[in-house]
């Protein structure tokens, strides 16, 4: 696990600032304290900072071919390395170290941009190949691994694993796009493959870039896609039995590691899966970390601790404050662009934890999205139904002035809190869909946003992010389409995100086996039936582990990874919440009406209502101008620097 960064010539072979460079790879050190490496040539400066996983003792980088006519970078895990060699050698490749890295370079000599369907892991990489004149970037099919992408006025090319690593360059243009507000907003994150920054990008999971020196800049190219067919006539009691084998491979795959391995165990079915899969693969106690909360109504470490116990690992518990808020200005510096997902405390601490026991961590993260975990998908499943009954002539004005009339409700029992299932029942299956996941929902960005701001999206609205998925997804199943939506842009903006930064920040690797590309492949044959039955999420996964965990864990509530907003912002928080919201940060930006602004801050305060998620999405945008905009506007970093945009 590493962090990698780069500059390439686009035009010609002008000298590269090995300066620049080296900033560039020092933002990113917590991704790799183990080593730090530059190489530069006539327009081409490579940066790798190593975290020692696999080969620890010859897996440098840059890593070069016989002839060092290839260099590569390249950030995370290929699984299947150890049976790509032969295949590779039999072709006449010569290996000099027993690292999954060289696989790749010999790998592209082999197949070329083909070379990324062969590997089977979680990646990012860079690689130049000096006798084609080709950058080629790749990330893998799930978005595991980050990696971003800029190309400067001057034709110069910067990428790296982080946001970070392109501002440190000095020349990279820091207008704000409102575009990207607004789905920030909307979402909580900014969505592939747009970022923050106008000029920036992100590479989309799934695709590669091929950029030849001289030529103009192609767009990214799709290499893998999920499909979900749902034509599996196996029985229920066969996909069991193949789910468990399945897992069984994916976790075996990712145990290979040189240095201590261990697994986070929440207490919630996927990691409790991926903890009972290791047991039985591992002759020695897995290690485990669980973090608690000193409020029960978000603490599920006694879950965690039934799983430890029946499988006798060598199980980590800290216990966090439920006032854990001082990581505010951390994550927003952290995560480079704005990013509103509260779990992200916990994450960090959680990842904080793992870090002192073990360098490697498994994870359950993606088990909602293949086997319909989360409750949403239920809901969206009623209300397809019910719009199914009714034609569309009736069902949008009824239910389009019931939304609009009826209270938000948010002191109510959630069976009374209508207002979110009539507004949704007005609308299409996919725009019923975001709006339900959405932050700040339409109505209310409309309110928050200034004229001024609306004129710059000319409008522009968040849910294309969804709709342009939809119309790529190759399936109309209610619950098939709204998995896959959840994969292009929830999986990959918000949870891939969240763990990335919050485990490099403490220089911890972590691998998902709920991810392996085969296993997602193999789910997405299944029947939706076999997925959700009835009101039980996850169907076949908690049948599947029916041997192997006990009820008390499969058949619970879920209770996700949450911090209490709503009594922060009432409580600690109540005054740096009313300055962040409104303060001048905020104003300066000509972006939005103060006046709802202060609604926000005064309903919520007052108890009138819960606008805990809005508020926290404000106050984390707040932090994001102060601690990434403002800090790098203020450090003047090398001739070039650009002062950040943000007015209207």
């Amino acid at each position: 696990m590493c962090g990698i960064t780069g500059i390439f010539d686009t035009r010609a072979d002008r000298p590269i600032s090995r300066a620049a460079l080296q900033r560039m790879n020092q933002s990113q050190v917590h991704r790799g304290p183990d080593e730090g490496s530059l190489h530069l040539e006539p327009g081409v400066g490579f940066g790798h900072r190593r975290l020692s996983i696999i080969d620890v003792a010859t897996g440098q980088q840059p890593l070069f071919n016989e002839d060092g006519s290839v260099a590569i970078v390249f950030n995370g895990e290929i699984y299947n390395f150890q049976e790509l060699i032969p295949q590779l050698q039999a072709l006449g490749h010569v290996f000099r170290t027993k690292s999954d890295t060289e696989v790749i370079v010999h790998a592209w000599e082999a197949w070329g941009e083909a070379c990324v369907q062969r590997l089977r892991g979680m990646f990012a990489f860079a690689l130049w190949d000096r006798n084609r004149q080709t950058l080629f970037l790749a990330r893998d099919r799930l978005g595991v691994k980050p990696l971003f992408y800029a190309v400067l006025d001057d034709g110069m090319l910067l990428f790296g694993s982080e946001l970070k690593s392109l501002l440190a360059h000095g020349a990279l243009r820091r207008d704000i796009s409102p575009v990207a507000v607004q789905e920030y907003f909307a979402l909580g994150y900014v969505a592939e493959p747009r970022t923050i920054f106008e000029q920036a990008s992100k590479l989309s999971p799934g695709h590669f870039l091929t950029v030849r020196r001289g030529e103009p800049l192609p767009q990214p190219r799709l290499y893998w896609d999920v499909r979900f067919t749902l034509d599996n006539p196996i029985s229920a009691e066969d996909a069991c039995d193949e789910l468990r084998a399945r897992l069984a491979e994916s976790v075996r795959l990712r145990m290979i590691s040189e240095v201590p391995l261990g697994a986070f165990l929440s207490g919630g079915v996927d990691s409790s899966a991926v903890v009972a899969t290791m047991a039985g693969l591992s002759a020695t106690p897995v290690h485990t970390c669980s973090i608690g909360f000193d409020d029960p109504a978000f603490n599920e470490v006694e879950f965690a601790k039934t799983v430890a116990d029946r499988y006798r690992t060598d199980h980590y518990v800290e216990t966090v404050r439920s006032d854990d808020f001082d990581l505010i200005d951390t994550l927003a510096r952290l995560y480079d662009e704005p990013y509103a997902d509260s779990s992200a405390i916990p994450t960090y601490r959680v990842c904080q934890l793992a870090r002192k026991q073990v360098t490697v961590a498994l994870s359950g993260d993606g088990g909602d999205e293949s086997f319909g975990g989360y409750r949403r998908y239920r809901m969206h499943l009623m209300e397809e139904r019910l719009r199914g009954a009714l034609p569309a002539g009736i069902r949008q004005p009824l239910f389009g002035l019931l939304g609009r009339v009826y209270p938000k409700a948010d002191w109510a029992p959630r069976v009374l809190r209508a207002k979110t299932t009539f507004e949704g029942m007005s609308r299409g299956a996919v725009e019923a869909y975001f709006h339900s996941v959405s932050i700040l929902r339409g109505p209310m960005r409309a309110r928050m946003f200034s004229d001024a701001f609306k004129r710059r999206i000319d409008g522009s609205d968040a849910q294309d992010v969804f709709d342009r998925h939809a119309a790529q997804a190759g399936t109309d199943d209610p619950l098939a389409l709204i998995q896959y939506l959840d994969m292009k842009t929830y999986l990959v903006g918000d949870i891939n995100t969240k763990v990335d930064r919050a485990s490099m920040a403490h220089s911890l690797e972590v691998r998902e086996p709920l991810m392996d590309h085969p296993l997602v492949e193999w789910l997405a044959t299944l029947p939706s039936g076999l997925k959700i039955r009835g009101q039980e999420g996850k169907f076949l996964l908690k049948k599947a582990m029916e041997p192997m965990l006990p009820n008390d864990v499969l058949y619970r509530p879920k209770m996700g990874f949450s911090v209490p907003l709503a009594r922060w912002f009432r409580g600690p928080l109540k005054q740096r919440v009313r300055d962040a919201v409104l303060g001048p940060r905020l104003a300066d930006t000509g972006w939005f009406q103060r006046d709802y602004l202060q609604h926000l801050v005064d309903a919520h305060q007052s108890g009138a209502h819960d606008y805990s998620a809005p508020l926290w999405t404000l106050l984390m945008f707040e932090a994001f101008l102060r601690n990434v905009v403002g800090a790098h506007a203020d450090s003047g970093l090398g001739e070039g620097a650009q002062t950040e945009r943000v007015a209207a």
